[in-house]
Parts: C-alpha cells; structure tokens; sequence
C-alpha cells in the first residue's frame, strides 16, 4: 500500500507524482521522521517540529538531509500542488548504505470525531518500550505488533509499560493522568516529548495548574480520575477505559486544555505564515 496521500509528493527538493512514491525509500535503511498537521495548507507548530527533527537527527548521529528553510519552501510548493484542507504531513530522512534522501509528503488523516472527544477512546496496555525514546525513528515492527494488538483489542491507542511496569507513553501520543487536581505525566528522560505536551504543560505552566513528572504503574492507574492522550492527530482526547478499568471522561479541565492548545496552534499558523521563507 502506497503510504503517500494526495497527486504529489517531494523528493530531495522536487515535486514528483505520488504513483511513483517508492515505500522502499522509507521502510528501507534507518528513518528519522516527524509529522505534522496541516490546516489548510499550513503547518501547525512547524518551528517545533524542525527543532525536534534537528534533535533526532543529532542523537542518531544523522546529517539533516535538508534545513528549515528547504523544508518550508518544499511544504510551500507541496501545499500549493494539492490543495488539502486538513491532513497531517510527512518527513522522512532515509539513510540507506550509501543512498540518503528525504522526502515530504502526505498521509491519510485519522483524526478523532466530535464523538470521539466528547465519549473518550479505548487504551490497551502493552508491554514495550523504546530503545531511544528522545529520537523519532522508524520502527516497522514494533508498531506492526501494536497495530495489531489494538485492532484484535479494539482499541484506539496503546500505552507503553516498560520493564519496571511503569506507564511511559503512548505509542504515537504522551499520557496524562489526573489525580484530584494535578496531572501526572512521565519525565522528559524516558520518553519521546510530543510537542502537543510541550504545549499542554506550557498551559498548565499558565493556568497554575499543577503537574508532577513521574511515571504511573500499571497496576496503579485505579488511583487516577482520568486520563488523556496528547499529540499531533488527537490534540488532547481523553480515555474512556484502559483495559476494563474506566474513567471519567467529561473533565472540565481537559476541555479547557484542548481549547487553550487550539489558539497556541493558531498563533504558530500565523507565525509560519508571516515569516519569510
């Protein structure tokens, strides 16, 4: 299946049809990557994402393929070449035996619906954990043995437990556990730090709200009133249930994050916007 959505994609700089999108120059060699949600045709949080890109790059001891500017220009021309209203996009930097590319190109959208944030999802916990949590690379099986768990579990999101039987983060999200009146999420050190929580708690930072950076046990997570995954495609969406243990699901304080976290994404659209390239 062709991971590339849309007419066109970009290959090193130029714009090429996406018939001939080759998954090979992604699932191939090593991969470092971010995705990035578009709003109508402009990306949300873009500076952020490259200064997380740079950092991958940094801790697999990676030349970047391409700078922010190249990058914007590419976003620019691809924006321009299919008028997508919402979608999230894809960089990749492929490093294969001698054979480097990168590549920018859309990805279907799976966003949650109205239901969805109003009801809550489904968490499974699963029992895996990152080799380099702090790079965003390319792990084809382990997010195949996720996949498939959460389709044979009929869940939304898995939660990582580590060795320890600490909850760190989800497979493509971070977590936040509310106790009372104070969230608890993991510390940067053990997980890859979305740039969706870097927001939240630069909100909580604002609103005076309170955070403890620990890890939860799984076999603890009967002591929190609710829970909350945040990232790229869900923004901030509650859980309904993790496993057979459900949670409360209408929290004022949770809506309250997932619109404060809206204007932020808002305000770095038009940062994008009035910068020049």
């Amino acid at each position: 299946m062709n991971e590339c959505y849309g007419k066109k994609f970009v290959l090193n700089g130029e714009l090429q049809p996406a018939d001939s999108f080759d998954n090979s120059l992604v699932y191939e060699g090593d991969s470092i990557y971010e995705v990035i949600r578009m709003v109508k045709g402009t990306p949300v949080f873009f500076y952020d994402h490259m200064e997380r890109l740079e950092t991958s790059a940094r801790l697999q001891k990676r030349k970047m393929l391409a700078n922010t500017s190249v990058l914007k220009r590419d976003i620019i021309n691809l924006s321009k070449s299919d008028r997508e209203k919402e979608v999230n996009l894809k960089i990749v930097f492929n490093y294969n035996k001698d054979s480097y590319n990168y590549l920018v190109y859309f990805i279907g959208p799976i966003y949650p619906t109205e239901i969805q944030y109003k009801n809550g999802v489904k968490g499974i916990l699963f029992y895996a954990e990152r080799k380099e949590p702090g790079s965003k690379v390319i792990n084809h099986k382990l997010r195949s043995s996720i996949f498939h768990k959460l389709i044979l579990d009929g869940g939304y999101e898995a939660l990582l437990v580590n060795e320890k039987g600490q909850i760190t983060e989800g497979s493509r999200s971070n977590i936040f556990f509310l106790k009372n009146d104070c969230l608890v999420t993991a510390p940067d050190s053990m997980i890859l730090c979305g740039i969706t929580r870097k927001y939240v708690l630069d909100i909580c930072s604002e609103q005076d709200i309170k955070v403890k950076l620990d890890c939860v046990k799984s076999d603890r997570i009967n002591d929190y009133d609710a829970v909350f995954m945040t990232g790229t495609s869900p923004m901030v969406l509650p859980f309904c249930c993790i496993d057979d243990k459900a949670f409360k699901v209408r929290i004022p304080l949770i809506e309250k994050l997932r619109k404060l976290y809206l204007i932020k994404a808002d305000e770095s659209m038009q940062r994008f916007r009035s910068e020049k390239t």
